[in-house]
């Protein structure tokens, strides 16, 4: 069964101009802002590709929202890999029904769309009201921060409507054969002409978030400190007057 929430406005069921601009142009966009960014954040900002934590402020609700928030956004992430990027008929084939399918995604996507909401909310309620982090919070985390949230609360929005208050939504059939075909190079946007209103505006609001991503601190989600794997022990010179009177550790060598 479909859930009968509105569309965007359709011309006889073919794609018009809006369409192409929405669901053509603009993920191509996108996908040029978010790589070309991120080469210019690397080359031109690379000391400002960072966290910006805020962690020598305020520890106390950070412990509660940051776990929570990176662990919800880490499930939701690797359902909509799983959702968009892999075909119904390969899970099929691999034994998963369709039903097996939908069960598990809405109760883990509901449960990790909640979790990361909540962090969320903790997180902004913490930057907004203890006065050392809301002082070191730019207008760009604002834009961030808000972005973040209409796309999370779309999204949880788009799965309660259609798949827990309505008559369920398969998505796999129109969002994620669009979502492959921009990357086939074969874009087909009436695919998205007939999609419940609340998974476009879903999928449009995570194109904009995935334009400003290379110009904030989530940048620091696509690094990893490898290089502490490999970087030259540091010396460190003691002060210690009676150094003499210590024997120095295997394998050390006293600097003079």
């Amino acid at each position: 069964m479909t859930s009968q929430l509105p569309v965007l406005a359709q011309n006889g069921g073919e794609t018009g101009v809006g369409g192409i601009l929405l669901w053509v142009a603009l993920p191509y966009v996108t996908i040029a802002v978010f790589v070309l960014g991120h080469i210019w954040r690397y080359r031109y900002d690379k000391f400002g590709w960072t966290t910006r934590s805020s962690q020598l402020y305020e520890r106390r609700l950070l412990r509660i929202g940051s776990p929570l928030f990176h662990f919800g956004i880490l499930v939701v992430f690797l359902g909509h890999v799983g959702g968009l990027a892999i075909p119904d008929s390969w899970t099929e084939a691999a034994g998963v029904t369709e039903h097996m399918y939908h069960v598990i995604a809405v109760v883990l996507g509901t449960i990790a769309g909640f979790c990361t909401l909540a962090g969320l909310a903790i997180l902004i309620y913490r930057r907004r009201t203890v006065g050392p982090v809301f002082a070191a919070t730019t207008r760009n985390d604002k834009l961030m921060y808000a972005v973040l949230a209409v796309v999370i609360l779309l999204g949880l929005a788009a799965t309660v409507a259609a798949n827990i208050v309505g008559g369920g939504y398969n998505y796999r059939e129109t969002v994620s054969p669009w979502f492959r075909s921009i990357f086939y190079l074969r874009p087909d946007p009436e695919l998205m002409t007939g999609v419940p209103i609340l998974f476009q505006l879903h999928a449009l609001s995570a194109l904009v978030l995935f334009c400003i991503w290379p110009f904030t601190r989530l940048v620091h989600m696509l690094t990893a400190p490898l290089g502490y794997l490999t970087r030259p022990y540091i010396v460190y010179r003691s002060r210690d007057e009676q150094l003499g009177m210590h024997k120095p550790r295997r394998g050390w060598e006293r600097v003079p």
